[in-house]
């Protein structure tokens, strides 16, 4: 079943099949925890999030139908929750990226590179919502502007404008945080 596209395993979902929901979640938990915990900075929140976005997949599988790629839909259920996690007022912090990319560089380098990259979750956890989703697509999971536009339900246009308006925010925000560093 590990050789079966995410596609082909969300039409065997639609047909009642737990072992291929199994087999996304497994191949996908991590992405919506990630894409989750970058969004609101807080892991049990995170945690909770990505498990809600599973369980309403699951739930709404008889209505899948594969016209985009089941990641992106992963993505736009993802993003939907986070951006109503947030428009609640729930708090955000900076992220910490120790639990999201791990120990890979020497002990001076992980150093520079936390402060560095505590600066800029600092800087992305201050964008408005909808920015932050776009930059957390494109920046850390990779996605295009038409995944991204797909994802968050809006045109390729109002994603580059999200993307323009959150490079310039972050530029400014980066500048003053990295002189105090």
């Amino acid at each position: 079943m590990s050789s079966f596209s995410d596609e082909s395993l969300m039409l065997a979902v639609t047909q009642g099949d737990w072992a291929a929901f199994e087999q996304l979640v497994m191949r996908h938990q991590q992405t919506a925890w990630r894409t989750a915990y970058r969004m609101v900075g807080d892991y049990q929140a995170a945690e909770d999030l990505a498990q809600e976005a599973f369980l309403r997949i699951f739930r709404a599988a008889g209505h899948y139908r594969p016209t985009a790629k089941f990641r992106t839909y992963l993505y736009r259920v993802v993003v939907r929750l986070c951006l109503d996690y947030l428009r609640k007022g729930r708090p955000t912090t900076a992220v910490d990226l120790s639990l999201v990319i791990g120990p890979t560089a020497a002990a001076d380098e992980q150093a520079s590179l936390g402060e560095r990259s505590h600066a800029v979750q600092q800087a992305v956890a201050c964008l408005p919502p909808k920015q932050r989703s776009a930059v957390v697509l494109r920046y850390y999971e990779g996605l295009s502007t038409r995944e991204i536009a797909d994802a968050m339900q809006v045109t390729a246009k109002a994603v580059e404008r999200l993307l323009a308006r959150g490079r310039a925010a972050l530029q400014e925000r980066l500048g003053r945080l990295l002189e105090e560093l």
